[in-house]
């Protein structure tokens, strides 16, 4: 089995997790001891793997860390990675994403935030730009903070051309460029807000999470508040595959590295009950897109089960077959190693779970 470094962020430090060849896993002492992590990112572009955390100290405020040797040591920048402009008249909440771009743009980050808002790295995740036409928009004196408050909370980038970038913003709904981030459209046909008078709105959507398809970067993945979603033309048009789920509520979807058209979900009650549909402990995978979908329980909690995984709580490593996890607010973590068809407990009694990232290393 291939060597795999496995990050959870926790709201009271990060554990970082290792599984040897052998298909062991061990556990390091937590890092950042009190501290709320809600962004964690993988990024092996370099010449090693360099990790970047999004940490948020009630005392000192959230700032931007990174460590090229494993997380052995760590790096705070002497002034804030992540900084909004005096003009802007904002000051940074929480960082809540942390996404490396693809190999079209080497040594590009981009960081979500909240308030909701893009900033740009070109070195790695050391400094941070304010990506000023996202922020300035024409709609967003119209967003609304979702129940977590109001953040870019997902940046989707295309595999394939360097200029497209999707973000998911709570509670604004999808935006997408075409040009680099000069321009931003809203990209929301077809998902749903509920909430709102008018259902189908152009923007106002709380979307909660997004994937990428392995075979086709222009297929998307979409976990709404209420609907899960299909685009085949990068966002511009979205179809309802929520059919065959027990609920269609929940917050996190993650893509398998490798097969195209499969795809995994947590699905929960509703939004007034966020515990696992049915209380059974489940994740569900379509293998065909959306059409059909699976549960899948093999060595998962068979008795009633209340851990909530959110947004950022489930992940795949690129292992094949993939490496599938999530982690919950009951402070579990559970692994797949053979594409999700059977599960194991990594760790228990952790404090809530709020993101993991997974990813084979040398």
């Amino acid at each position: 089995m291939s060597d795999v470094l496995l990050l959870a962020g926790t709201r009271k430090g990060l554990f970082i997790g290792r599984r040897g060849a052998d298909g062991r896993w061990a556990f390091a002492e937590p890092h950042f001891n009190a501290q709320a992590v809600y962004a964690v990112a993988i990024d092996r572009r370099g010449p090693v793997p360099r990790l970047l955390v999004g940490a948020d100290s009630l005392h000192w405020g959230p700032s931007v860390f990174r460590s090229d040797d494993l997380g052995a040591t760590w790096h705070e920048p002497a002034a804030p990675a992540v900084k909004f402009p005096q003009d802007t008249g904002a000051s940074l909440e929480r960082v809540w994403q942390l996404h490396p771009a693809g190999p079209e743009a080497p040594g590009v980050v981009y960081a979500g935030t909240e308030p909701a808002a893009l900033f740009r790295s070109a070195d790695r995740g050391e400094t941070f730009e304010l990506v000023r036409p996202l922020w300035e928009h024409p709609t967003r004196s119209a967003w609304v903070p979702g129940g977590g408050g109001e953040a870019v909370h997902t940046v989707i980038t295309d595999p394939a051309r360097a200029e497209a970038v999707t973000v998911a913003v709570s509670t604004a709904g999808v935006f997408r460029t075409e040009d680099g981030g000069a321009s931003w459209a809203p990209s929301n046909q077809g998902v749903s807000a509920v909430f709102l008078p008018d259902p189908q709105p152009e923007f106002g959507q709380c979307v909660h999470k997004i994937a990428q398809d392995a075979g086709d970067g222009d297929r998307l993945y979409l976990q709404n508040h209420w609907g899960v979603y299909r685009s085949d033309d990068a966002g511009a048009r979205w179809t309802d595959i929520g059919a065959g789920l027990p609920s269609d509520f929940g917050f996190a979807v993650a893509a398998h590295p490798h097969r195209p058209d499969t795809a995994y979900v947590f699905p929960l009650n509703a939004d007034s009950d966020r515990v696992p549909a049915d209380h059974r402990c489940r994740v569900f995978r379509t293998r065909d897109a959306g059409a059909t979908w699976e549960p899948l329980s093999a060595g998962l909690p068979s008795g009633d089960h209340y851990g909530t995984v959110l947004r950022d709580a489930l992940c795949t490593d690129d292992a094949d077959p993939a490496g599938i996890y999530f982690g919950n607010r009951n402070g579990e973590l559970y692994a797949s190693a053979d594409d999700g068809d059977s599960w194991q407990l990594l760790a228990g009694h952790l404090p809530d779970v709020l993101c993991v990232r997974a990813a084979v290393i040398d």
